[in-house]
């Protein structure tokens, strides 16, 4: 039986032009459970390597997205000094589709609707890889972090808590 080949996201559509290698992880999507701690536990990748992509908006500068540890927490005083910004508060859940394209527990760094500016928990240049979404439920990309900030043209910045 042939295997159903998956449609490309524009995240790794976008990885492809630049010569990015990369691996596509799918898993079962639980609709009660988006968590980055479920998407460990059901791939079987270590909760430390799961980052992920939530959207904020700058009183200065605008929306920005921010990729921390899954396990961590933004902590919006050290997104908005990174991003230079006084302040600093997480998009309204309803507002991410139209701001990124993407949708809650499928919000990928790269790809979106509109280039925003992306900052990366320092945390992960201490990961051979990191798992990122694709930018679709169920899907995550698996690639070293200094791929993934040259891809997002990204800073790294201490954001998480």
């Amino acid at each position: 039986m042939a295997k159903k080949k998956i449609p490309k996201t524009n995240a790794a559509r976008i990885l492809d032009r630049l010569g990015i290698s990369y691996e596509l992880l799918t898993y079962p999507v639980d609709e009660s459970d988006l968590s980055a701690a479920h998407v460990a536990e059901v791939t079987g990748i270590p909760p430390e390597r799961i980052y992920k992509t939530l959207v904020v908006r700058g009183d200065r500068t605008g929306v920005f997205m921010a990729v921390i540890p899954g396990t961590g927490e933004l902590d919006l005083k050290a997104a908005a000094a990174a991003s230079g910004n006084k302040r600093a508060e997480m998009v309204h859940l309803k507002e991410v589709f139209d701001l990124t394209g993407y949708v809650r527990g499928g919000c990928s760094p790269l790809g979106a609707k509109k280039s925003y500016p992306v900052y990366c928990d320092e945390s992960m240049m201490q990961q051979e890889r990191i798992c990122v979404s694709a930018g679709r439920r169920g899907e995550q990309l698996s690639l070293p972090p200094a791929d993934l900030i040259r891809a997002a043209e990204a800073q790294t910045a201490h954001l998480a808590r």
